[in-house]
C-alpha cells in the first residue's frame, strides 16, 4: 500500500476539501457568459494555504466544460512563451489556420517602353502575429462552439511587471470584446498587492479576489480519513485528533502530517496514537523544512527580527510595546514591519496592540534557530 499523501508544494492531494464554493463560483462563470464577476480571479494567501492546489482544480473544472486551458507559471519570457510556444499548438488543435488575410498594398513598375508593363505585389503592412492577437483568434473559435479559453497564472510573486503586462494587457482586450476567456492567478498576498495598485496593471482591480487560510476541523479531519480509508487503512480516534490538533487547520500540514501517519508503521492495518505521536514531531521538522525555512528566506532582515521578538514568547500574543522594546525601537518603526508582515500573512492582529503568528509552529522555529 502506498503513502496517499502528498507533502509537496503544488501537488493536488488525494481528498480536496474545503474549495467547493470557488470551483462552483467557476463552474457558474463559464457558463453564465462574460459578464459573470468570477470570470477574473485572483488567488492570495500564505505559502502552503493551496492556492496552486486550488489553480489545478479550477483548471480541471475548465476541462471538463470543454473549455481550452492555458496553464503558466510566472517567470521572465513569459509573453514570449504563450506567443511562440504555447498557443500555436492550441490554435492549429481548434482549427484555426496559421495564417490570415491581412491588409496589403500594391505597386506597379513600368519595365522597357510602350505598353509592356509588369506589377509587383508587396505586402505594405506585415503581420506579426502578438499575445493578443492568438489569444483573440483562439478565443472567438473556441466561442462558435460555446465554449472557450480559461488562463490559469501561478505564482505572479516571482515576475516582474514586464512579464506580467502583455498577458494583462491581452486578457483585458478580450474582456473589453466580451470573448469567452476566464482568467484566474494566484501569489503570495504582497505581491498581489502590488500588482492590485499597479498604475497600469489596472486590469485586476475588478477581479474576484479569493484570500485562502485555515480550513475548520472537521474539513481536516475529513482530508485525513479520507483518503487513509480509500488506500485500505484505518485510524483510531484518538490518533485522528492528535493528527487534527497539529495541523491547526493549515492546508499543507494535512499533507505533511498525514504522509507521517502513514509512514510511522505503513504495515499495520490502523494507525493507532502510538504511531501518530511518533509521527507529530517528523512532522513538524518538515514543516521547519518545507514551509518556514522558505517563508523567512523571502523576507527582509527587519522582518526576521520583528519575529525573533516576537518568539521570545513561549506562547499567545506579543503586545507590539513589547517588541519595541526589545529591538530598542520606536513604535512608528515597528508599526511598519507589523503592517509588513501582516499583509504577508505570517502574522495575524490579536486584539488590541497585540500579534501572533499565522503559520503553525513558526515560533518553535524561530526559539531553534534564532
Amino acid at each position: 500500500m502506498s503513502n496517499p499523501f502528498t507533502p509537496t508544494f503544488g501537488v493536488t492531494p488525494p481528498l480536496l476539501v474545503g474549495r467547493d464554493a470557488e470551483i462552483s463560483a467557476l463552474n457558474r462563470a463559464l457558463s453564465a457568459g462574460p459578464g459573470d464577476p468570477a470570470r477574473a480571479i485572483v488567488c492570495t494567501g500564505a505559502r502552503g494555504t493551496g492556492k496552486t492546489v486550488l489553480l489545478n482544480a479550477l483548471e480541471d473544472t475548465a476541462r471538463d466544460s470543454g473549455w481550452a486551458v492555458v496553464s503558466v507559471t510566472a517567470h521572465p519570457g513569459l509573453a514570449d512563451e504563450l506567443t511562440q510556444t504555447v498557443l500555436p499548438p492550441l490554435l492549429a488543435a481548434h482549427g484555426v489556420d496559421e495564417f490570415t488575410s491581412h491588409v496589403t498594398g500594391a505597386s506597379a513598375s513600368v519595365l522597357g517602353v510602350g505598353a509592356s508593363v509588369s506589377r509587383s505585389v508587396t505586402e505594405r503592412y506585415p503581420f506579426t502575429p502578438s499575445l493578443r492577437s492568438e489569444l483573440t483568434d483562439l478565443a472567438t473559435a473556441l466561442g462558435l462552439r460555446g465554449k472557450g479559453v480559461f488562463i490559469s497564472l501561478d505564482e505572479v510573486h516571482r515576475a516582474r511587471r514586464t512579464d506580467l503586462e502583455p498577458l494583462f494587457h491581452a486578457v483585458q482586450h478580450a474582456f473589453r470584446e466580451g470573448l469567452p476567456v476566464a482568467f484566474a492567478a494566484a501569489g503570495l498576498p504582497a505581491a498581489v498587492h502590488a500588482i492590485l495598485n499597479d498604475d497600469v496593471l489596472t486590469f485586476l482591480r475588478r477581479a474576484q479576489r479569493w484570500t485562502l487560510g485555515d480550513l475548520p476541523e472537521p474539513l481536516v479531519a475529513e482530508a485525513l480519513r479520507g483518503p487513509i480509508a480509500l488506500a485500505g487503512r484505518t485510524i483510531s480516534q484518538a490518533a485522528l485528533d492528535l493528527a487534527v490538533e497539529t495541523v491547526h487547520g493549515y492546508p499543507f500540514l494535512i499533507q505533511v502530517v498525514g504522509f507521517e501517519l502513514w509512514s510511522a508503521q505503513p504495515d499495520s492495518a490502523e494507525i493507532s496514537l502510538r504511531q501518530a505521536r511518533a509521527a507529530v514531531p517528523r512532522a513538524i521538522d518538515a514543516a521547519h523544512r518545507l514551509v518556514h525555512d522558505p517563508a523567512l528566506r523571502d523576507l527582509s532582515p527587519g522582518d526576521r527580527a520583528f519575529l525573533t521578538a516576537m518568539a521570545v514568547d513561549p506562547e499567545g500574543p506579543t503586545t507590539v510595546a513589547d517588541i519595541a522594546e526589545r529591538l530598542n525601537a520606536s513604535r512608528g518603526h515597528v508599526n511598519k514591519y507589523r503592517a509588513r508582515l501582516i499583509a504577508a500573512e505570517v502574522i495575524e492582529p490579536s486584539g488590541r496592540g497585540q500579534v501572533d503568528f499565522a503559520l503553525p509552529f513558526l515560533r518553535d522555529y524561530l526559539r531553534q534557530t534564532a
